[in-house]
């Protein structure tokens, strides 16, 4: 392996198994995207992202695979790479020691789960769409389809975007509460009466508890917050600026 900077969770520090939180330290690119931007959708030199996904695969000790992410609730069940390029969807499990199942955001949640005892994987992104519709449910439910144990599991969101750097519109505190009501709670009282703030990971650990996962947490690092280590879709929008680089999450069986 090679060491890249990277964040973890005690709660993942596991026997057999591999994680981490990738900042955009140690990487290749520059510019707007100067760091580990591992993006292939973004509009980097290829050659540096896949140098990037090169060094992210070899720090862990697997074959990274992730998935065409679209703001879905589609998961993917990988034992390699995908032969015909990456397929759509927005959750990776594996139960191949090896296969570094990744998830790629820049605001949005990357979730990695772990059943140690069924030796079950999985990387998910969750951004407000995929976290309403049911991706980390989904995910859930491929993990048990490959033997693992809800009350076995444990998961961590890693860096996204904080509850402080999140401000929406009642519209969009709507579309939640037209699914239940009691969503309003993770949205407080933003800069005027027609803002809130919400809270992406407190939502995404409530639906986690809810579907059976009890042991489960935020590292607590807000990527529009924090430029030097995180890349962020809001940031660059309140910038200006015309793209961004994507931050690589990523768990593997060893």
């Amino acid at each position: 392996m090679i060491g890249l900077p990277a964040l973890t969770s005690p709660l993942l520090d596991l026997p057999g198994i591999r994680h981490a939180f990738f900042t955009r330290g140690g990487g290749v690119s520059r510019g707007l995207y100067a760091g580990l931007n591992v993006g292939v959708g973004s509009g980097d030199n290829p050659r540096a992202v896949q140098e990037n996904r090169r060094r992210a695969a070899a720090h862990l000790g697997g074959e990274l695979v992730t998935a065409y992410q679209i703001h879905s609730a589609t998961v993917l069940v990988a034992d390699g790479a995908w032969p015909a390029g990456p397929p759509q969807g927005d959750g990776v499990v594996s139960g191949t020691a090896g296969v570094a199942c990744g998830a790629l955001a820049a605001d949005c949640a990357p979730i990695l789960f772990a059943d140690p005892e069924a030796r079950i994987v999985a990387a998910a992104h969750a951004g407000w769409q995929g976290a309403l519709t049911g991706v980390t449910e989904a995910t859930l439910a491929h993990m048990e389809t490959l033997g693992a144990r809800k009350d076995r599991i444990r998961a961590a969101i890693g860096p996204c975007i904080g509850p402080a750097s999140y401000e929406v519109g009642l519209e969009y505190m709507a579309r939640f509460t037209a699914v239940d009501r009691a969503y309003e709670r993770f949205f407080s009282t933003g800069a005027d009466a027609g803002k809130r703030q919400f809270d992406l990971p407190a939502f995404v650990l409530a639906r986690l508890r809810a579907a059976g996962v009890t042991r489960c947490e935020w590292i607590g690092r807000d990527t529009c917050a924090e430029p030097d280590l995180f890349y962020s879709n809001r940031r660059a929008f309140k910038l200006g600026e015309p793209d961004y680089g994507r931050l690589l999450s990523a768990i593997v069986l060893a």
